[in-house]
Protein backbone atom coordinates (compact mmCIF):
# COMPACT_ATOMS: atom_id res chain seq x y z
CA UNK A 1 0.00 0.00 0.00
CA UNK A 2 1.26 3.46 -0.90
CA UNK A 3 2.73 5.43 1.96
CA UNK A 4 0.63 8.46 2.98
CA UNK A 5 3.83 10.48 3.04
CA UNK A 6 3.87 10.34 -0.76
CA UNK A 7 0.40 11.84 -1.31
CA UNK A 8 2.02 15.20 -2.05
CA UNK A 9 3.03 13.78 -5.44
CA UNK A 10 -0.51 14.40 -6.69
CA UNK A 11 -0.10 18.10 -5.95
CA UNK A 12 3.32 18.10 -7.59
CA UNK A 13 1.81 16.46 -10.68
CA UNK A 14 -0.83 19.18 -10.95
CA UNK A 15 2.00 21.73 -10.70
CA UNK A 16 3.83 20.01 -13.58
CA UNK A 17 6.72 18.89 -11.40
CA UNK A 18 6.49 15.11 -11.92
CA UNK A 19 8.15 13.05 -14.64
CA UNK A 20 7.01 9.44 -15.05
CA UNK A 21 8.18 6.39 -16.95
CA UNK A 22 11.66 4.92 -16.72
CA UNK A 23 13.11 6.50 -19.88
CA UNK A 24 11.83 9.99 -19.06
CA UNK A 25 12.95 9.67 -15.44
CA UNK A 26 16.44 8.61 -16.57
CA UNK A 27 16.65 11.77 -18.69
CA UNK A 28 15.42 13.88 -15.79
CA UNK A 29 18.14 12.42 -13.55
CA UNK A 30 20.84 12.80 -16.20
CA UNK A 31 20.01 16.46 -16.92
CA UNK A 32 19.84 17.45 -13.25
CA UNK A 33 16.08 18.06 -13.14
CA UNK A 34 15.28 15.33 -10.63
CA UNK A 35 15.37 15.98 -6.87
CA UNK A 36 13.79 12.70 -5.79
CA UNK A 37 12.93 9.43 -7.52
CA UNK A 38 10.23 7.02 -6.36
CA UNK A 39 10.48 3.44 -7.61
CA UNK A 40 7.57 1.01 -7.25
CA UNK A 41 8.11 -2.10 -5.16
CA UNK A 42 6.90 -4.32 -8.02
CA UNK A 43 9.09 -2.77 -10.72
CA UNK A 44 11.34 -5.28 -12.45
CA UNK A 45 14.69 -5.95 -10.80
CA UNK A 46 16.36 -4.57 -13.93
CA UNK A 47 14.44 -1.28 -13.64
CA UNK A 48 15.13 -0.99 -9.91
CA UNK A 49 18.85 -1.56 -10.46
CA UNK A 50 19.14 0.72 -13.50
CA UNK A 51 17.30 3.61 -11.85
CA UNK A 52 18.92 3.23 -8.42
CA UNK A 53 22.39 3.06 -10.02
CA UNK A 54 21.67 6.21 -12.02
CA UNK A 55 20.39 7.95 -8.87
CA UNK A 56 23.53 6.94 -6.96
CA UNK A 57 25.80 8.12 -9.77
CA UNK A 58 24.07 11.53 -10.04
CA UNK A 59 23.52 11.81 -6.26
CA UNK A 60 19.72 11.88 -6.45
CA UNK A 61 17.85 10.40 -3.46
CA UNK A 62 15.36 7.63 -4.18
CA UNK A 63 12.60 5.77 -2.35
CA UNK A 64 11.17 2.34 -3.13
CA UNK A 65 7.49 2.44 -2.16
CA UNK A 66 4.07 1.39 -3.45
CA UNK A 67 3.01 -0.65 -6.44
CA UNK A 68 3.01 0.45 -10.07
CA UNK A 69 -0.78 0.85 -9.95
CA UNK A 70 -0.58 2.94 -6.79
CA UNK A 71 2.13 5.22 -8.18
CA UNK A 72 0.12 5.75 -11.36
CA UNK A 73 -3.10 6.39 -9.43
CA UNK A 74 -1.31 8.84 -7.15
CA UNK A 75 -0.41 11.06 -10.13
CA UNK A 76 -3.61 10.45 -12.10
CA UNK A 77 -2.04 8.20 -14.75
CA UNK A 78 -1.85 4.53 -15.69
CA UNK A 79 0.52 2.21 -13.82
CA UNK A 80 4.03 3.65 -13.50
CA UNK A 81 7.14 1.82 -12.32
CA UNK A 82 9.05 5.00 -11.50
CA UNK A 83 8.39 8.71 -11.05
CA UNK A 84 10.66 11.69 -10.54
CA UNK A 85 9.88 14.75 -8.42
CA UNK A 86 11.38 17.63 -10.39
CA UNK A 87 10.98 20.35 -7.79
CA UNK A 88 13.27 20.86 -4.82
CA UNK A 89 10.51 22.03 -2.46
CA UNK A 90 8.17 19.11 -3.16
CA UNK A 91 11.07 16.67 -2.88
CA UNK A 92 12.24 18.12 0.42
CA UNK A 93 8.69 17.96 1.84
CA UNK A 94 8.53 14.25 1.00
CA UNK A 95 12.03 13.56 2.32
CA UNK A 96 11.31 15.39 5.60
CA UNK A 97 8.55 12.89 6.27
CA UNK A 98 11.05 10.05 5.95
Amino acid sequence: MIDNRLRICGIAMKAGKITSGSNMVEESIRYGKSYLVIISEDASENTKKRISDKCSYYDVPYIINGTMDELGHMIGKEARSVISVDDENFASQILKKY
